[in-house]
């Protein structure tokens, strides 16, 4: 694809200025390189638009009241729909499948080999075909590849089953971030984040229930099908009516949004104004690809979901049988993973409004780690025979993804520029994914090492290390250690970031260039661009 050449800055900078902002002083404005809403606003032909703050909160709840249900329905489901293997593990498939050896730890891996696979196609994908369209599309084929599941009989199916679920769900986390910062001002973001990100515990609720409802009435009444197949119907057939909704509801930005009047359209797009990221250009740009991988905050962002997903990556596909190397019965176990959801609802909506009310995300966040750092000392500390406070370790390590929901709000917010956005997204989400394979292959048999042999993780557990398993205690604390202090140098880098652009703001040569938000420019070439803690 022809690289497109970043938009002239030169009228509105200094040459000394645009050397400290990495920006080529000699490059020629381009019209085809603005973004989306510049089209908009050029057919207005200088007509002024009036944006009160009574219009603004109209719109605001009329954009709230239709696209953030449907965003938190798909997210919840997005969660469910991958952790939908763990209540199948002790519903009978491993039995069915046959599955020996370490082929269920692998099989859950591979929903993340196919998200890595994919993460940064999708990711143009993103950019280049339309926003709505592209991602309702990828949540209706999850949903049918999700349903196929309960049609396999064999290990090689379920790995393909596996694999292309990752492949059609890597689209929706970071399409659900395009999506916010393309709607919503940077204040705002970070709340809306939280919101739908927090239907990952309102996933795991439902599953719970409905996993627990069909092994109990299965149990009780027999069933035509094995328990596991309905569980993969059920949230199948369900992921596949949502994602219909999702294309009838969600557009591909304010332009052709069905459900806004042709004014308020215009006006939609004037609120985010204030964000200096546009709404969305699909032209893919080279320089920005560049920007982003020598951007220290790419890669900050990109270990620290390295980092932080390896404890997360076994608790995420092995919690039921977790909870039932606690001393549970299965059956206890589906149930008992419930409040561990409601614990990361109430974590992230807690979050979301103290963000909201401090402008402060990072050290709000890290409320979230230090609670799962505690819990997951309680797990490997507390003796064997001590099952309710080992639980509620468990509970606590619920409230660990506000840190990372913090910082994928900051793609949305403190990332500008289209291609360099969806860059570092798919570097974020491709960390993410390579923590939890990790998470997987070496976390859980350490975790279930205390379970009796029908629970343990597929892998054989060190004898060599009991009683205190002194290895795994360390790489979990150090993991979250180690994530707590890279969100701390975020905090300080960003301070540093915006003390710069203040110092270039306030020369008395410096000139803001004619509608400098919809030029498409990076958050590090434009210098009115001010980073959210």
């Amino acid at each position: 694809m022809e690289e497109e050449k970043a938009v002239g800055v030169s009228s509105a900078l200094d040459v000394e200025t645009a050397k400290s902002m990495a920006i080529d002083p000699t490059l020629e404005k381009h019209a085809h390189d603005a973004d989306e809403a510049m089209k908009a606003f050029d057919e207005m032909r200088g007509e002024a638009i009036e944006l009160d703050e009574a219009t603004n909160k109209r719109l605001l709840r009329i954009i709230d009241w239709h696209m953030m249900p449907i965003m938190c329905c798909i997210y919840g489901m997005n969660y469910l729909d991958k952790t939908t293997l763990s209540y199948a593990s002790i519903m009978g498939i491993k039995k069915d499948l046959n599955l020996v050896k370490d082929q269920y730890q692998w099989l859950s891996s591979l929903f993340y080999f196919g998200y890595l696979a994919w993460e940064y196609p999708t990711n143009r994908l993103l950019q280049r075909l339309p926003l709505g369209k592209y991602s309702g599309a990828c949540i209706l084929i999850w949903g049918i590849v999700l349903s196929c599941f309960a049609a396999v009989e064999s290990y090689s199916g379920a790995i393909a089953i596996r694999f292309f679920l990752g492949v059609f769900e890597a689209a929706v986390t970071p399409g659900f971030a395009l999506l916010t910062s393309q709607w919503y001002t940077k204040r705002e973001q970070g709340s809306r984040v939280n919101i739908w990100f927090s239907f990952n515990g309102v996933g795991q609720i439902l599953g719970g229930c409905v996993a627990y409802g069909i092994a109990v009435g299965s149990d009780k009444h027999g069933s035509a099908i094995e328990p596991w197949k309905i569980i993969f119907l059920f949230t199948g057939l369900l992921t596949i009516a949502l994602g219909l909704v999702f294309l009838w509801i969600v557009p591909d930005n304010q332009l052709n949004a069905r459900w806004l009047k042709k004014e308020d359209r215009i006006l939609a797009i004037a609120r985010v104004r204030i964000n200096q990221q546009g709404i969305g250009n699909k032209h893919f740009k080279l320089y920005q690809v560049k920007e982003a991988l020598l951007d220290p905050m790419s890669w900050a962002f990109f270990f620290f979901a390295l980092i932080a997903d390896i404890p997360n990556g076994g608790i995420t596909n092995f919690f039921s049988q977790l909870i039932s190397s606690f001393g549970f019965t299965l059956e206890e176990s589906l149930i008992l993973g419930v409040p561990g959801g409601a614990v990361e609802v109430i974590a992230l909506l807690l979050n979301g409004y103290m963000c909201y009310k401090t402008d402060q995300r990072i050290l709000c966040s890290l409320g979230g780690l230090v609670s799962a750092l505690v819990g997951i000392i309680l797990i490997v500390a507390l003796p064997e025979g001590n099952n309710v406070g080992r639980l509620i370790g468990y509970y606590m390590t619920q409230a660990s993804p506000t840190a990372f929901v913090a910082l994928l709000s900051m793609i949305s917010s403190n990332v500008a520029g289209y291609t360099k956005k969806t860059t570092v997204a798919a570097m974020y989400l491709i960390g993410y994914c390579v923590g939890n394979i990790i998470g997987e292959q070496n976390y859980p048999h350490s975790m279930l090492a205390h379970s009796n042999e029908a629970c343990q993780g597929p892998q054989t557990f060190r004898p060599k290390d009991a009683p205190r398993y002194v290895p795994a205690e360390i790489t979990i604390i150090v993991c979250l250690g180690v994530s707590i202090c890279i969100m701390c140098f975020i905090l300080w880098w960003y301070r540093k970031e915006n003390a710069r652009k203040s110092e270039i703001q306030s020369r008395p040569d410096y000139v803001r260039l004619e509608n400098q938000e919809w030029l498409d420019l990076t958050d590090r070439e434009n210098p009115d661009f001010i980073y959210s803690l």
